[in-house]
């Protein structure tokens, strides 16, 4: 049963944003990890553009995700690597792609969603320009989706990006407006969450994958690359996956609290 809540009172919500999960060890932590700790969030962000294999994600991936508990699928420069992602991205509003994509890129940009509790938040994801692809202007993106979203309401934003610099810059260009800016891409979690001016914030949530790997590939062949710079096939590493992400409070359009997660605690031994 959702609480009585007044038109002008917000009540804080709980929400679970999962880092990039990467290949089959990635669900499985993802999924384990939801299958005991669902009923603790309002609601669920995961960034799903690894999940098949490292590079994309199929429906079966997003629909598994989605039976799980996972509110809404974010995801990034490899969201098309699978062909059917672009058929699933025009369904539904669930899949959320860059909004800075060039206009008539299939799918939405942007959401806004009901969590458990009842409150509305919306969901968005910009993409950076530093060291990817040469995409449209992420901060004029982001401004044109905010301009459509009603007073008060909680934003979420991804920022699926290489470049540390840039990911600061979002933040402090958001700092006020929306209620957490994540960073994704790098698949290393950092240590800088903070909340300035009422929103959370961290340059990368990490990986959900295997920790003892080339941010989710084999050693091996990665190793093989650096050292003789021949081709070689990368492979999603083998072993137990670590589940990494952020837990948000947020309270209206306000962050409370930003705390780490990795679960299991401790990673596996390299």
């Amino acid at each position: 049963m959702r609480p009585e809540r007044h038109p002008l009172v917000s009540c804080r919500v709980r929400v679970l944003f999962i880092g990039d999960i990467f290949a089959t060890p990635g669900m499985k932590a993802a999924l384990a990890y939801l299958a005991q700790a669902r009923e603790e969030y309002d609601f669920i962000v995961a960034n799903g553009e690894n999940a098949a294999g490292g590079f994309g994600i199929t429906r079966r991936h997003f629909q598994q995700l989605r039976n799980a508990g996972v509110d809404v699928v974010t995801l990034g420069n490899h969201g098309w690597d699978q062909a059917e992602a672009l058929e699933l991205a025009e369904e539904t509003p669930r899949l959320i792609r860059p909004a800075n994509y060039p206009p008539g890129t299939p799918g939405v940009g942007s959401a806004s969603f009901e969590a458990r509790n009842g409150e509305r938040i919306t969901v968005t994801q910009v993409m950076g320009r530093v060291f990817m692809d040469p995409l449209d202007d992420p901060f004029r993106a982001v401004d044109a989706v905010l301009e459509g979203v009603p007073e008060g309401e909680a934003v979420v934003v991804d920022v699926h990006a290489e470049a540390t610099s840039e990911k600061r810059v979002m933040a402090y260009h958001l700092a006020g407006r929306v209620s957490a800016v994540i960073g994704t891409h790098t698949h290393v979690q950092t240590a800088d969450e903070t909340i300035v001016r009422g929103t959370a914030t961290i340059t990368d949530a990490g990986m959900t994958g295997v920790q003892a790997s080339s941010i989710g590939m084999a050693f091996e062949a990665v190793h093989a690359r650096f050292v003789h710079k021949l081709p070689r096939r990368y492979t999603p590493a083998d072993g137990k996956g670590t589940l990494c992400g952020v837990v948000l409070e947020l309270e209206g359009k306000r962050a409370r609290s930003i705390r780490r997660l990795r679960w299991p605690g401790a990673d596996e031994a390299a």
